[in-house]
């Protein structure tokens, strides 16, 4: 089940009917009081969340969904008419998975929530990792830093997880956009400088082992 809350019908209606054209199955809300109800009865797998809304706004909808044990891996995609660069800075420092201006391509659209999805659901459980005060468990979505529990986005924890499981290994934002984002992303590559920079600062000081290669991406710090 794929929630979508979005206050303008056509494009509600439309989005819906793409997704559920491919085999999702969506519900659509026009109001966040109608998306919280819904929520108290069954979570989806994935929300598509627009920003500017009556009653709540998405953003501050957001960071209840992150605030909460129970939703806070919830994927989230925001669908927003705000594009700018810090509006998109704003989304994903709130804790949003993705970031989709509109007006967007409904194929586009579609890649997303299969490359969210795919990422939100691994079927291979994958080591443990431990480096330092680090401490990295993929099936559990677990890691903590000197023994607190670290709480990271889809996106960040499958950043961390592909430069664990390729120590040393430099990727570039284009390669870590196709290994992360799952698709042949368009828009600017800010958006992993963005990730690297939120999960750097949550990791604190354990963050210094995503290291920045000057002109080409970023690796795994070699260990001294």
């Amino acid at each position: 089940m794929l929630y979508l809350l979005e206050d303008d019908s056509s494009i509600r209606e439309f989005v819906a009917y793409a997704l559920r054209s491919r085999g999702y199955e969506v519900e659509g809300f026009a109001l966040p009081s109608e998306f919280w109800a819904a929520m108290e009865k069954r979570q989806p797998r994935l929300l598509l969340l627009d920003i500017m809304l009556p009653e709540e706004s998405g953003l501050d909808i957001l960071r209840r969904l992150r605030a909460d044990p129970n939703t806070r891996r919830l994927p989230v995609i925001l669908l927003t008419a705000m594009g700018t660069e810090y509006d998109k800075v704003v989304g994903l420092d709130a804790g949003a998975d993705d970031y989709l201006p509109k007006p967007f391509g409904i194929l586009e659209l579609l890649s997303r929530v299969q490359a969210l999805l795919r990422r939100a659901e691994p079927d291979q459980p994958a080591e443990e990792y431990r480096l330092g005060d680090l401490y990295v468990c993929p099936p559990k979505h677990q890691v903590k830093v000197a023994g607190t529990p670290v709480e990271l986005t889809v996106k960040e924890f499958s950043l961390l997880c592909l430069l664990l499981e390729n120590p040393g290994v430099v990727f570039t934002r284009d390669q870590l956009l196709d290994h992360v984002w799952g698709y042949a992303y368009d828009g600017e590559s800010r958006t992993v400088d963005v990730h690297i920079r939120t999960l750097r600062q949550k990791l604190g000081p354990c963050g210094n082992i995503i290291e920045t290669v000057r002109g080409l991406g970023y690796r795994l710090a070699p260990r001294a």
